[in-house]
């Protein structure tokens, strides 16, 4: 904290000037003091101004120098050194709520996975985290955090994932199912694979993000520009105007010292990285606080299909018997052929029959690319393409799908669709009620099954069969009017669309991986509705950084107003000036705090 210290010596040199002018009785070296103090300080504040101005932005620091030196010009040295307190504290107050917006998961840093349980072939041996190779067999203990990114290989437990997801209520895990490092077992051991490297874990992605959010911290001061330069010159108006009127420059003074902008140099910074802060609490890394805004003036969205729109999971579709067979004959001896292949379609055909269904397999061959084939309950079976398991003429579907044939004769063929997210038809009705009137759906899959995904969920476009290079172009292609547009996708062959839109979501259970480090937010929770949530929790941040503003400025125009009749001192309106920081400060801290 930086700012910190420019408090401490303002401060340091309020104490001196104060003992030097009443204990010492030496005024103008109390003034001398203050006012090198105040150069000091007007003139970094002039050079960043500076550097603002160059990047293409009006700096809202115009003001607060001026009070300075108008006031250090007149003699008011102290009603200046309390305008340098509100400053250097302003920015002390802007760094320690950006520290604070960021505990949740800067709390991460301090408990990451340290150590692990390996399974070698005769004892059980304590290694580092950092020593897991991938494929090891660990031993995960209750309570203990898992290492590595992990599959689970025996016993079923909980896995507590709130300081990763957001989600508060333990996950159940069964062999079979994946775990986050991180997380922390329940109450029974269990034993896992590891699918990473400690360095390449999913508790180091978001590690890393964390990181990135600190480099990046949310200075954000677009929409406070946005009132800056009205609210310069109505200052500079009423108080050059009283100074005409009095005939007295002291009046100058006085007008500029309650004029100083706190509420633009506070409001937004300190509200965005109170909207950042509710975020995380609520499994949404939010980077940066532009992004915030964005989010919140966001008119489009764009989605990818698999694992975004849908599950990512091919689930059995239609089961199509041929006159002589069952839809049930076709489950049992399809699921029984692929009980041992590894291949998706055959884990979810197998997931759908269940474990108890299936017959014991007997000759049992498989042909790369092609299908399988073996003995079932006495009975020749054939599963795999058309023309592994036929030599007739059938008709294929254009759907994923494969086909069976029993004791060589053509019995049916079974399709996989990925479903569509439960959740993701409301999403995108709550995201209209949020003002994105405009959603559309870009996907590498087949056109025909994108449009009929498209049309059942509501949106204005689809395109399919797309490169990651065309999603680009399309987001590009979209028109200023409906801009900004929001990019949501899971894959790493989505992060060229994520960084070419104007906010990229990375999201999913695994949202942390290679398309967040193009993401400007990452959803940790395997939930599409959290979209939604971000876009509403950015709306309301915004909603009250403006309205903090406003209020802010409203209360100081009154102030100068008083202050041009010359009832209040300059030392008195920089007291006033504290007390409109402070309430701009609770103001913007509201942002902290789930609606």
């Amino acid at each position: 904290m930086k700012h910190v210290w420019k408090l401490i010596a303002t401060l340091l040199i309020g104490v001196i000037a104060l003992m030097i002018e009443f204990m010492w009785g030496q005024p103008m070296v109390a003034q001398s003091l203050v006012t090198v103090a105040g150069a000091a300080v007007s003139l970094s504040m002039v050079i960043e101004m500076i550097k603002t101005l160059r990047s293409g932005k009006f700096g809202v620091d115009l003001l607060a120098i001026m009070a300075i030196v108008a006031t250090l010009a007149v003699s008011e040295y102290w009603a200046s050194l309390m305008v340098l307190v509100m400053l250097t504290g302003g920015d002390t107050l802007e760094d320690y709520a950006a520290q604070k917006a960021g505990q949740e998961l800067k709390s991460l840093l301090d408990h990451s996975p340290q150590m692990a349980h390996l399974i070698s072939a005769t004892k059980l041996v304590e290694i580092t985290a950092a020593q897991v190779k991938v494929g090891d067999s660990l031993l995960v203990k209750p309570g203990e955090q898992v290492p590595v990114d992990s599959q689970v290989l025996t016993g079923d437990t909980t896995i507590d994932e709130s300081s990763l997801t957001g989600e508060s209520r333990p996950v159940d895990k069964a062999p079979g199912d994946e775990l986050m490092s991180g997380s922390i077992n329940g109450d029974q051991a269990i034993t896992v694979k590891a699918l990473s490297t400690a360095a390449n874990s999913q508790y180091q992605a978001i590690i890393k993000l964390v990181q990135m959010s600190a480099n990046q911290p949310a200075h954000f001061v677009r929409m406070a520009d946005r009132y800056a330069v009205p609210f310069t010159i109505i200052s500079l108006l009423i108080a050059v105007v009283a100074w005409l009127i009095s005939g007295d420059p002291v009046r100058l003074a006085e007008v500029l010292v309650v004029a100083s902008p706190c509420p633009l140099i506070l409001a937004a910074p300190i509200a965005l990285v109170s909207g950042m802060s509710r975020a995380s609490k609520n499994g949404i890394i939010v980077k940066t606080g532009t992004t915030i805004e964005k989010l919140a003036l966001a008119k489009s969205i764009a989605f990818d299909k698999t694992g975004t729109l849908t599950k990512g999971k091919l689930e059995v579709g239609k089961i199509v018997p041929q006159p002589s067979f069952t839809a049930a004959q076709l489950l049992h001896f399809a699921a029984s052929a692929e009980q041992q292949s590894g291949h998706v379609l055959a884990r979810s055909l197998v997931a759908y029959v269940g474990d108890d269904q299936l017959s014991s397999v007997t000759e049992l061959k498989e042909v790369t690319a092609q299908g399988i084939e073996a003995q079932i309950d006495q009975r020749h079976v054939q599963v795999g393409k058309a023309k592994f398991v036929t030599d007739s003429q059938i008709e294929e579907t254009d759907k994923t799908a494969v086909y069976i044939s029993i004791d060589h004769q053509y019995a049916g063929y079974i399709t996989f669709l990925d479903q569509v997210r439960p959740e993701a038809k409301q999403t995108i009705a709550t995201l209209r009620t949020l003002g994105l009137q405009h959603a559309i759906m870009l996907t590498g899959d087949h056109a025909t099954i994108a449009k009929s995904i498209a049309a059942d969920l509501n949106l204005d476009e689809v395109h399919g069969s797309l490169l990651p290079e065309n999603k680009v172009a399309l987001l590009k292609a979209v028109p200023a009017q409906s801009r900004p547009v929001i990019m949501v996708g899971d894959g790493v062959n989505d992060a060229p669309s994520l960084t070419a839109a104007d906010v990229g979501i990375a999201m999913g259970e695994h949202g942390a991986t290679a398309a967040s480090e193009s993401a400007d937010a990452v959803i940790l929770k395997d939930d599409l509705h959290q979209v939604a949530h971000a876009v509403k929790i950015s709306q309301d941040t915004m909603k009250i950084a403006r309205n903090d503003v406003l209020t802010g400025i409203v209360i100081l125009v009154i102030l100068m107003l008083v202050a041009a009749t010359g009832v209040i001192p300059a030392l008195l309106g920089a007291i006033f000036q504290e007390a409109v920081d402070t309430i701009t400060i609770l103001l913007a801290l509201r942002a902290r705090v789930d609606k």
